[in-house]
């Protein structure tokens, strides 16, 4: 017997299992997340220094890359390595801990990306 969501939508079917709401198919069919593309932007990688949200902590944020999750985790890496310090990689942005927003500049450039400061 199918269960319905409050919005209307098929959540789980005793034939399929669990639904995906917005195209309707099953979890492991499921074409919402085959169909999002990467984050598109103008081409321009942007660094910058954020502490808000973070007890005053200073935070590099790299954003405007429109890599794949992997891709992404990856470049994070050699980024944090770079740095000498930890991070992460979550939502199209890398985040690494601290204020290097130089050697992070320095590291993008040398491999090839077009890289602006950003946020003063």
């Amino acid at each position: 017997m199918p269960t319905r969501s409050s919005s209307g939508g098929l959540v789980y079917s005793t034939d399929s299992g669990r639904m995906c709401p917005q195209c309707r198919q099953p979890i492991a069919g499921c074409l919402c997340k085959r169909a999002a593309p990467a984050p598109a932007g103008d081409g321009i990688v942007r660094v910058s220094r954020e502490t808000k949200g973070r007890g005053g902590k200073a935070v590099t944020v790299v954003r405007g890359l429109g890599l794949e999750a992997g891709a992404l985790t990856e470049l994070a890496k050699r980024l944090k390595a770079a740095c000498g310090s930890g991070g992460t990689a979550k939502d199209g942005v890398v985040e690494v801990q601290g204020d290097h927003c130089e050697r992070v500049v320095e590291a993008l450039k040398k491999e090839g990306w077009t890289v602006k400061r950003a946020g003063g």
